[in-house]
């Protein structure tokens, strides 16, 4: 499209008065006013704020220019969408060469790099340069480096087209921006989290083992707390000044002589005079909560090592731009900071280790923004409606394992927007005078809440617990700044005066450290308790640690997310969760009684929103749960995330349930598959402490008509045994190929095929290689260890020398007996027999027939059938193979990783087998008939691999799928669906 005449209209402007504008006596401000701003306002975007948004929820953000030794401290625009933010401009005066001067860029990069924008302007309306904004800026870099386009004033008109079609809001909203800045990647981009969470990854590590060298005495517990404190003391000043609250360059002036870290204790002690935070809290004080601090500032430090880290906090050694850091950026660095610890050696050296229960975990994942927004709304959200501010102000808000702290933070935003815009509705004249003020207008003409006021907000509604005392003290960090946020020295200096308040409140009555699963009663009936498990388990008293809240029937919103780490993670405490919980059966993890335990915190009528596995649901050992949540509460809406996965490297499948007390008998639930518009709707009555399926009605109807059909009954009814493979142990001990075996000479006669579920086709199975160790003679009794050692020399010996590997023992523990029972029983199952197999995990039916002689190995489910049935094999095979069946199976389970569905005795018993009365000629004959296609079925596929000539194969390949279809239009027949139910079967199976 051309260029706008508004946009002729400015490059004739500049082009006539060029030399003026490029003198130096043409400033920035004007430059803004008289030329950025109307070339924005081209483009779409609502520069002057004409329609009156609040300031969160602006098109543009103007920030104050603070000039602080030459450097803007904060970038000139942010544009943004619904309040996120999108693009930073960066604007200079026309006389600076941005061509060739290194600085503008160094700047404009170090701000959009810090705030993970992709791409980011610089101009000075006669220059106009586009960057990528993931090339982490080093000092030196030539300007050349990541910026993607170069632009003149005199290039508008022929580059509109190009400019619009990235920079333009309409380009934003249509996601013209986002696909640009998606094909723009550059190699060598870093990640400002990740990059910032090295730097003070390696600065813990150099403080630890500098504070041991120094200071012996210290405990471990000890030497985490100092480090803990005072890397987020110098981090929180070193933000206050970037973002204007402290004067800049404070912390950097200790780099200058000796004694850095008594001058840092001046300055942390003259901190709390101005902040009065638990973080600068050194003396008791009336009417304070807490314990102070009694410990860091008499600790010894080099000056050499605090000089190093100011350094890298500050230009040009620092890359990080913090005015621009967002809470979000700031949680993902310390959620991953959180994860290890510093261990102390027997020599008192200091080491950094990854805490136990997050290397059983397979690491700590950030919760996203839209997660805890989603969760926000429907929690925070629904409570505030219809509220005043002194009726929110009794609202308590929970995270009982709040880590960095996201969920409160998102849950304090909420409330901080939903005040301001209530003040502002309500009456400014009403709110912003007189004892009443609780918002001023700021020198951007926006009305914002006080600091006393967010300070209120804060203490009356955000509580959090965390089992770690660094996660709490992280937590606190991000709030705090969080109250500080929009605020300078000027304005904290202003209140100051008026309220004679210090800026920041003491958040040690609101987020507190301890085990929200386990009380005091753990250690019941001992004496005392050694220190070092008296802090693993941590025991936290609800009732007294917060009374008020408890007496008063519990917190109104209970959030997170809770952590998940496996069956196997807490041996130590299972007792004690299973006399503690109605949710602790079977298999459970910690997540189930982080939902129980929500729930007895609950007030009536409040809600509660986690993201968690959706295994709860889905699983056997979700029962106790289960029942426990029918019983106890109305469930809202369960957003099932299915085979998306939330959280990335982390194989556990998740969604976000919202329940509420107490228990409602009309309840009906929403589920949605995802974060979408709609879903169904389901009575909660109809769920039972069996696995919670969901089908539409029309779904429902069909699966009715299959199992209530009388000549029906489940598939257990019809095999012996439904066995799962055998249990091998690591496949490096206990399976081989061939070659492996001829190559360690092992005696082949002890080895027998063993078949993997990836070899399971429909119909057939692939050849395959693998053998498994075979401890039996000819009897089927089990070896002696003895004969195994004489007759298997080589192969004991390998076992011997793996012993530290094996799972699963047979020679090496004497206490395997029930080993023996349950290798026994699948060696009867899955060896002796003729048998049909099929892949634990797979995407759809893939039953096989398998032969004799011929173990299936732990990938693998299969059965024979019983002695007196008269039911040919194949006739089940095809029945279970059709896509009926595999339509009710989908429908009936649940799938467990991406589209997959777990094959195992659970799920499979159940399986509806149409019967055959052999007396009636129409089921003999369709019984006959099955039989006779699967005997082609298996005849074809045996011919497809062994054939060679490509048209012969597609020829085969054809009579397969013909031959799959009569199979279908028989089960349809023999199951009594009418055409229009094959057509929502064949609808969703096509799919």
């Amino acid at each position: 499209m051309a260029a706008p005449q508004i946009i002729l209209d400015l490059v004739d402007r500049f082009e006539s008065n060029l030399e003026a504008y490029t003198s130096g006596h043409y400033n920035e401000t004007q430059l803004r006013r008289e030329f950025l701003d109307p070339f924005f306002t081209a483009l779409g975007w609502d520069v002057a704020n004409v329609n009156g948004n609040a300031e969160m929820y602006k098109d543009v953000i103007h920030e104050d220019a603070i000039k602080i030794g030459g450097a803007t401290k904060a970038p000139d625009y942010c544009f943004q969408i619904g309040g996120m933010r999108k693009f930073f401009l960066e604007a200079k005066k026309p006389s600076i060469n941005l061509k060739d001067d290194i600085n503008p860029a160094f700047q404009l990069r170090r701000y959009a790099w810090s705030a993970k924008l992709p791409l980011s302007i610089l101009t000075d309306f006669e220059e106009f340069a586009i960057y990528d904004g993931r090339v982490k800026p080093n000092q030196g870099d030539k300007p050349n480096i990541a910026r993607i386009h170069y632009f003149t004033y005199k290039q508008y008109a022929d580059q509109w087209d190009k400019i619009a079609a990235i920079f333009s809001r309409d380009a934003v909203l249509k996601g013209s921006f986002d696909k640009f800045a998606g094909g723009k990647g550059r190699r060598g981009t870093a990640a400002v989290d990740q990059a910032f969470l090295e730097s003070i990854s390696e600065w813990r590590k150099e403080l630890a083992q500098n504070l041991a060298l120094r200071n012996p005495k210290l405990s471990q517990h000890e030497l985490n707390y100092a480090v803990q404190k005072i890397l987020d003391r110098i981090l929180f000043l070193r933000i206050c000044e970037d973002r204007g609250i402290e004067n800049y360059g404070r912390l950097q002036g200790h780099v200058n002589g000796v004694g850095v870290y008594k001058r840092l204790c001046e300055t942390f002690q003259q901190a709390d005079e101005r902040y009065n935070s638990g973080l600068f809290h050194f003396q008791k004080e009336k009417g304070r909560s807490g314990y102070p601090d009694e410990l860091t500032l008499n600790l010894e430090i080099d000056d050499n090592l605090l000089k190093h880290i100011i350094k890298q906090l500050y230009y040009p050694e620092s890359p990080y731009e913090f005015s621009v850091f967002t809470a979000d950026i700031l949680g993902q660095v310390y959620e991953q900071f959180l994860g290890k610890v510093i261990r102390l050696t027997e020599g008192h050296h200091a080491k950094i280790e990854e805490k136990p229960e997050v290397k059983k975990a397979g690491g700590v994942y950030y919760t996203p923004t839209y997660i805890v927004d989603y969760i926000v709304n429907n929690t925070v959200g629904k409570l505030l409606e219809g509220k005043t501010p002194k009726q929110a102000a009794n609202l308590k808000i929970l995270d009982p394992a709040c880590g960095s702290g996201s969920f409160l933070i998102g849950a304090y935003q909420k409330l901080l927007d939903w005040h301001r815009n209530f003040y502002i509705k309500d009456g400014i004249e009403k709110w912003s005078k007189g004892k009443r003020t609780v918002i001023f207008q700021g020198r951007d003409n926006d009305w914002h809440l006080t600091t006393s006021e967010r300070k209120r907000i804060l203490t009356n509604n955000i509580f959090g617990v965390d089992i770690d005392s660094q996660a709490v003290e992280v937590t606190k960090l991000s709030l705090l700044l969080k109250v500080l946020e929009g605020e300078s020295n000027r304005t904290l200096v202003h209140q100051f005066k008026l309220f004679h308040e210090r800026a920041l409140p003491d958040l040690s009555e609101n987020i507190k450290c301890g085990n929200s699963l386990i009380g005091p009663d753990y250690f019941n009936d001992r004496l005392m308790p050694d220190s070092e498990e008296l802090q693993r388990v941590n025991p936290f008293d609800w009732e007294r640690e917060f009374l008020e809240i408890m007496t008063a029937g519990g917190f109104d919103a209970v959030i997170g997310n809770p952590p998940y780490i496996g069956f196997h993670g807490f041996k130590d405490v299972k007792e004690y969760f299973k006399k503690s919980f109605n949710s602790a059966t079977g298999k459970f993890d910690i997540y189930v009684l982080f939902i129980e335990e929500g729930l007895k915190l609950l007030k009536n009528k409040g809600l509660l929103s986690y993201i968690c596995p959706t295994g709860f649901i889905k699983r056997d050992h979700g029962r106790g749960i289960r029942r426990y949540l029918l019983n106890n509460c109305a469930i809202l809406s369960i957003v099932d995330f299915e085979h998306k996965q939330i959280f990335n490297n982390v194989l556990n499948y998740t969604g976000i349930f919202v329940f509420s007390k107490p228990f409602q008998p009309k309840n009906k639930l929403i589920y949605k598959h995802g974060l979408i518009e709609t879903g169904d709707y389901y009575f909660q009555s109809k769920l039972t402490e069996n696995l919670w399926v969901f089908r539409s009605d029309r779904d429902e109807l069909i699966v009715r008509k299959i199992v209530e059909n009388n000549k029906c009954a489940p598939l257990s009814g019809f095999v012996e045994r439904i066995s799962e493979g055998i249990v091998t142990g690591l496949n490096d001990v206990y399976l081989f190929s061939s070659k492996e075996i001829a190559s360690k000479g092992f005696e082949k006669s002890y080895f027998k095929p063993c078949l993997r579920g990836k070899n399971i086709r429909k119909y057939y199975c692939e050849s395959h290689s693998e053998y498994v160790f075979y401890p039996y003679d000819t009897n089927g009794e089990l070896v002696e260890e003895k004969t195994i050692q004489e007759k298997a020399p080589k192969y004991y010996n390998y076992l011997l020398n793996q012993k530290q590997k094996i799972i699963a023992r047979p020679y090496f523990e004497k206490s395997s007996k029930k080993w023996y029972e349950l290798w026994n029983q699948r060696r009867v199952a899955n060896f002796e027999n003729v048998k049909i197999v099929v892949p634990e995990l797979s995407d759809r039916n893939r039953f096989a027939i398998d032969t004799k002689q011929q173990y299936y190995g732990d990938t693998v489910c299969g059965f024979f059938l019983r002695g007196n049935v008269v039911l040919d094999i194949a006739y089940i095979l095809g029945i279970i193979n059709s896509t009926l069946i595999e339509w009710y199976y989908k429908k009936t389970t649940v799938p467990k990783a991406n589209e997959f569905y777990i094959y195992k005795t659970m799920f499979l018993k159940t399986i509806p087998i149409l019967n055959v009365e052999f007396s009636s000629a129409t089921d003999k004959e369709n019984h006959d008939k099955m039989v006779s296609l699967v005997g082609r079925m298996l005849e074809l596929n045996k011919q497809l691999p062994v054939t060679k000539e490509n048209h012969e194969k597609t020829l085969i390949q054809r009579q397969i799928d013909a031959t799959d279809k009569e199979v279908d239009r028989l089960v349809y027949e023999l199951y009594g669906l009418t055409e229009a139910e094959i057509k929502i079967v064949e609808g969703e199976s096509s799919k």
